[in-house]
């Protein structure tokens, strides 16, 4: 077997092993900042926001935007931590960017849905529990706000 051959197979062999690192930096599953501080702003205010750390969360995932204005679950999170602090023209916005980039993102309807009924605008969430209705049948985010909805008519006694 000719050197160079020898070496390819070596190489071979090292890469199915992991053994070798990626040949380019872009093969690595983490900045050097997200490795050095414990994950991506996303990974992190997600974690804010299931803490209930909303304003934290709030920072966190407005650096998400900015660094990946087309992640609809980062505009979504941003939305709900928004909402959950009363800033609800703020989680408007945020939840229809999310809806922008992904028409069926099954969360964003719901929060939208829930923040219709924050602002009394229930004619607006019984049109998103609709959507989620052709969207997913009987899936658990149309089933909450289905509730929402629900206890909503029944606290303002309509029916």
């Amino acid at each position: 077997m000719s050197a160079t051959k020898t070496l390819l197979a070596t190489l071979a062999i090292a890469l199915s092993l992991g053994l070798a690192a990626p040949a380019t930096p872009a093969l690595a599953a983490a900045s050097l900042d997200e490795q050095t501080t414990g994950g991506s702003d996303y990974d992190k205010g997600v974690k804010a926001v299931k803490s209930e750390k909303y304003k934290d969360a709030i920072k966190l995932l407005e650096k998400a935007v900015q660094k990946d204005p087309r992640k609809a679950d980062a505009w979504n999170y941003l939305g709900y931590s928004q909402r959950k602090t009363g800033q609800y023209d703020a989680a408007l916005k945020s939840y229809t960017r999310a809806l922008e980039i992904d028409p069926k993102h099954m969360g964003a309807h719901e929060y939208l849905g829930e923040l219709y009924l924050m602002t009394d605008n229930l004619p607006k969430a019984e049109e998103l529990l609709k959507k989620l209705g052709e969207l997913c049948g009987g899936c658990s985010e149309r089933r909450d706000l289905e509730k929402a909805v629900a206890a909503y008519k029944k606290s303002k006694g309509l029916s």
